[in-house]
């Protein structure tokens, strides 16, 4: 007996094979191809192929490559890229109008180029997809960043010190308990990653019960500003960045049907002064972008900072002596361990940096990390020193037209995170067994066991 099967359309079958090709023809433009390519490049010896390398393998920061960009001179021009770790030049890049945010790998002229485009039409939204904040330029930029700057204005900050506290107070009461037995806690899961999370869910208007939401796709989604993941880690990632985009839009819809006084409500409702909105589009990419952005760094910033003191207790001391001197440590954790080690920039005009002519279609690469010990800068840069005094002339936050929108927050709960739990654990021990996060361009602690004492 023969079985009839009916044939699938064919435009249907071709769409779906379409559908499958294009996650492949993503990766292999955007991670496969590049990752080959630089390592090829760290084997002859190029110093921006060694350091992409080191980032994906090393629990350590580079420091060491950094110097030894530095020392080639103001800006570097490596294989494939342009490269600089002195502050000064840092800062030119990140403010000149001929350089723009991002790197197009995989999209542009030509027939791998116009194979980028295609296959991008179905990237997800994630934090270097367009209209992102931070891979737009003006003038969208500039509307859409004054739409929610005031929300993060050190004014309004400020009224969120007092909510901070009460949260922080409340996760370290809860810790208590397992201080008084001597259990260890991993610190990063119980206090560094809840603390922004829910201010941030708090912010956004998030209810309880989706925070854990919220801070589930945050870590899934932080590799996506990587270079080079494997097939396995891009699929993971393509995924929660689109579960966190339908989860965004169901979100965003709640707030119009019933508003409150959170940041995403008022930005739902905000106009210019042209009594433009922002596009549905534009909404999901910064509430996305706030929501990843805003506790994914401070959990960098509250870990690296607790393992600093930790490392350094003659530093610890100098704060339990001055709690005064709190803000300016957290610029000091800011500084010699930065939560983003690097940005990268496209040039889209022929331009001079540093005295350096650099071609339309080039690659900046930008160390902040590097830029952050610059020794013309910061004397003796590789010291951990709360009193230094120019500890807040770092490039963590970036700079120019990209200078970090939540800067204000971020150090706002660094410094009462850090202050609180110091203050309440002050035998606070780390045990062994602490994990490096193996992201790339962002830089924290995966697991950080301690007890508290």
């Amino acid at each position: 007996m023969l079985l009839r099967t009916t044939p699938r359309p064919v435009a249907r079958t071709t769409e779906a094979l379409r559908s499958a090709a294009r996650p492949a023809v993503r990766w292999g433009l955007a991670h496969a191809l590049p990752r080959t390519v630089m390592g090829a490049a760290a084997r002859r010896g190029d110093l921006h192929g060694q350091l992409l390398v080191a980032s994906s393998t090393s629990a350590d920061a580079p420091i060491e490559l950094f110097d030894a960009i530095r020392a080639q001179g103001p800006i570097h021009r490596s294989r494939y890229a342009y490269v600089t770790a002195n502050l000064p030049v840092v800062r030119e890049v990140l403010a000149n109008p001929d350089v723009r945010a991002g790197v197009d790998l995989g999209t542009g002229a030509g027939p791998l180029g116009r194979l980028g485009t295609w296959a991008h039409r179905t990237t997800p939204m994630g934090p270097l997809t367009p209209p992102s904040l931070l891979v737009t330029e003006p003038p969208d930029h500039t509307r859409m960043r004054k739409l929610v700057t005031r929300v993060f204005s050190v004014k309004a900050v400020q009224r969120l010190r007092d909510r901070t506290e009460e949260i922080a107070d409340d996760l370290l009461t809860s810790l208590e308990q397992q201080a008084r037995e001597g259990r260890p806690v991993d610190l990063v899961e119980a206090y560094c990653a809840l603390l922004p999370v829910t201010v941030i869910a708090e912010i956004l208007g998030v209810p309880d019960s989706e925070r854990h939401t919220v801070l589930e796709f945050g870590t899934a989604a932080a590799p996506s500003l990587d270079l080079g993941l494997s097939w396995g880690r891009f699929r993971t990632v393509e995924r929660a960045l689109s579960s966190f985009e339908r989860w965004l839009v169901e979100h965003i819809e709640a707030k119009r049907r019933d508003p409150g006084d959170d940041l995403l409500s008022q930005m739902v409702a905000a106009r210019d002064d042209d009594g433009v909105a922002l596009t549905d589009k534009e909404l999901i990419a910064t509430a996305g972008l706030v929501l990843a952005a805003g506790f994914e760094t401070t959990v960098n910033l509250l870990s690296n900072g607790i393992a600093l003191l930790h490392e350094h207790p003659e530093q610890r001391a100098l704060l339990a002596a001055d709690p005064d001197r709190w803000p300016n440590a957290v610029e000091e954790v800011l500084r010699h361990d930065p939560p983003v080690l690097l940005t990268g920039r496209t040039v889209v005009r022929d331009t001079e940096i540093a005295g350096t002519r650099v071609p339309r279609g080039a690659v900046v690469t930008t160390l902040l990390a590097g830029a952050n010990r610059d020794p013309e800068v910061f004397a003796d840069p590789h010291r951990f020193d709360v009193t230094r005094e120019n500890a807040a002339d770092h490039v963590s936050f970036s700079a120019g037209r990209h200078f970090c929108l939540g800067a204000a927050l971020a150090r706002m709960e660094g410094q009462v995170g850090l202050q609180r739990v110091t203050e309440r654990f002050p035998d606070l021990r780390l045990t062994p067994g602490a994990t490096r996060r193996d992201t790339r361009i962002l830089r924290g602690f995966h697991t950080l066991p301690a007890v508290l004492g």
